[in-house]
């Protein structure tokens, strides 16, 4: 593959979010031509986050429910990467006027116990729960830059790392409970603003380290792992303080400066 134009497509993306610029798609002549060459603009996109957010420390899955799929026009999740130094221990305190707009995913979060090697794919969920050595409640920061969903391009989106701004991981609990629909439940200021379950964390993470296992990578022990937002995303404002409970796996707690 010509590498010149995934670096074109990653230096695009990452001026504009470093200028905090609105989001807006890849222009015609950089749009990627297939998911592939959107997966190597990400590659090329890790190269110029790692410096400013820190080596990548784990991945993430976007647009898995079939409604974020329909206005995106695509029949499938995307993956992208979580750097190092955006990962939050909760309770965390976090300023808004570090995002351009700010919104919040409640998921189930995976730590890795053990290596899940590019050479070992495919895996399924049964190969890749013995790597799992202990799960916890987490918020996704989802740094949208105001971006219009209907209008967003998935393959653009897949390069500017589909909008992952960090998480916000609770404790970690090793004695796993049943994780397949584990239920959670959101609270902001307080009051209940949504609640659901989770698919099944296990078979995210076997697609995530298949997806990965294409490109040539692989997760490794101690990596992070989000599987997907068990409640739709919510906007918050200063001041807010958001509390992820999930049975089982305590809380992830949240203050927004």
């Amino acid at each position: 593959m010509d590498t010149s134009r995934p670096a074109a497509m990653a230096d695009f993306m990452w001026q504009a979010r470093r200028r905090r610029e609105t989001y807006r798609n890849l222009p015609a002549d950089l749009a990627p031509r297939d998911l592939a060459e959107a997966y190597a603009g990400q590659e090329a996109y890790y190269a110029l986050a790692e410096p400013t957010y820190g080596p990548v420390a784990g991945a993430k899955i976007a647009t898995t429910t079939r409604v974020m799929q329909e206005l995106m026009g695509i029949t499938h999740p995307c993956a992208g990467a979580i750097f190092a130094r955006s990962i939050h221990a909760s309770p965390a305190r976090l300023h808004l006027a570090d995002f351009v707009n700010l919104r919040i995913e409640s998921e189930i979060a995976l730590r890795l116990g053990a290596d899940l090697a590019a050479a070992r794919a495919p895996f399924t969920r049964e190969t890749v729960a013995p790597a799992v050595a202990a799960a916890m409640p987490a918020f996704e920061l989802i740094e949208d830059r105001h971006a219009v969903y209907r209008e967003t391009d998935a393959r653009s989106l897949i390069v500017e790392n589909c909008w992952n701004g960090g998480i916000v991981v609770g404790a970690e609990v090793a004695r796993l409970p049943e994780l397949v629909a584990i239920h959670g439940t959101l609270a902001v200021n307080g009051a209940t603003v949504g609640e659901g379950v989770a698919e099944d964390p296990f078979a995210t993470l076997a697609w995530l380290a298949n997806t990965l296992a294409e490109r040539g990578r692989g997760l490794a022990a101690g990596m992070v792992v989000i599987t997907g937002s068990v409640i739709p995303t919510v906007s918050v404002a200063p001041g807010d303080r958001a509390v992820f409970r999930v049975d089982g796996l305590g809380e992830a707690v949240l203050d927004l400066l």
